[in-house]
């Protein structure tokens, strides 16, 4: 039997202009939007009272709300695939992601994902949106991801995305050295080429908005933390190449290697060997849908991150006085 869900928000003032169903699609990131569009063609959405369509055009400030059915994941197969688990109790579940694991099945990626690693860990999870997860990590960033396990805490879980109220803080390891951190805010959109990437795109682009401060300075690398105030597809990823400090490993967005002067043999070896983006999701900060306790989780660097920081540190350590 399909469970039933309660949804519900006010329109942001800076949508206005924008369709009801893009509106809802941007507001529901973990629902499809031809789902949205399937809810309020049926009568399942109310906007300020009445029943919309979806290309009615929203003013910003209208109440909205859902109430639909979710029928249960069945195309997903549980797997066992170990997770390493920082928190769980009946609501929800914060995990440490490795780097290499997928967190939804898509082209290339049918199963081996995050998502079948939840069903097997809690079965229960077949009749939450997405196995319960309400936001991401790229295939090879690591780090803490919330799940939810009941469908009031992801209904609230979605909500406090939306607010901006869930923050999350990550470590990378960027190309070039930063004079100070900063603020990046530029929209971000699909690469007007290149369909697979994302772009900073003034127009047609979506908000974003990025802080970072520096951790080291290194010869020819920054140590950085970053904060997201969005969360857009690749954001770190994009905005700290936009401002020419890529991140270190990254396949998409990078540059050629960046190498101090005069580097060191095992300096190269270990750049040259670093295969994925040096980005991981360190800390995870939001208050429980369910007790409204504050909880705070940390994740240490994985082990290939503390590595090639070390290398980075040698070089730096053996030319001090250079």
């Amino acid at each position: 039997m399909a469970d039933s869900i309660r949804l519900e928000g006010t329109i942001p003032e800076e949508f206005h202009g924008q369709r009801l169903d893009q509106a809802l699609a941007r507001l529901l990131p973990e629902y499809s939007r031809s789902r949205i569009k399937t809810w309020i063609d049926a009568g399942k959405v109310q906007l300020a009272g009445t029943s919309p369509r979806p290309r009615d055009i929203v003013s910003g400030g209208e109440t909205w709300s859902v109430d639909a059915e979710l029928a249960a994941e069945v195309a997903m197969a549980p797997q066992e695939i170990p997770l390493d688990v920082v928190f769980e109790d009946e609501a929800l579940l914060v995990i440490n992601k490795p780097p290499g694991l997928v967190v939804h099945p898509g082209a290339g990626n049918p199963d081996t994902t995050l998502q079948n690693a939840l069903l097997h860990h809690a079965p229960a999870l077949v009749n939450i949106p997405r196995a319960g997860i309400v936001h991401r990590l790229d295939k090879e960033t690591s780090g803490l991801l919330v799940i939810a396990k009941t469908l009031p805490a992801h209904t609230a879980l979605v909500a406090a995305l939306a607010h901006r109220t869930i923050k999350r803080e990550y470590e990378a390891v960027s190309g070039g050295v930063m004079t100070a951190g900063g603020m990046i805010d530029a929209p971000i959109g699909r690469h007007p080429v290149d369909r697979k990437r994302m772009a900073v795109r003034d127009r047609g682009g979506r908000e974003a908005v990025t802080h970072y401060r520096v951790i080291r300075r290194f010869r020819a690398h920054t140590h950085v933390a970053v904060q997201l105030e969005t969360g857009r597809t690749h954001q770190i990823r994009v905005h700290l190449a936009h401002v020419r400090h890529p991140v270190v490993g990254d396949p998409v967005y990078g540059r050629r290697l960046a190498l101090p002067k005069n580097p060191s043999p095992e300096l190269i070896e270990t750049l040259r060997g670093f295969r994925r983006q040096a980005l991981h999701a360190r800390r995870l900060s939001f208050t429980h849908p369910i007790d409204e306790r504050e909880l705070v989780f940390e994740a240490p660097l994985p082990a290939d991150m503390q590595s090639l920081l070390a290398a980075l540190n040698a070089d730096a350590a053996e030319n001090a006085d250079a």
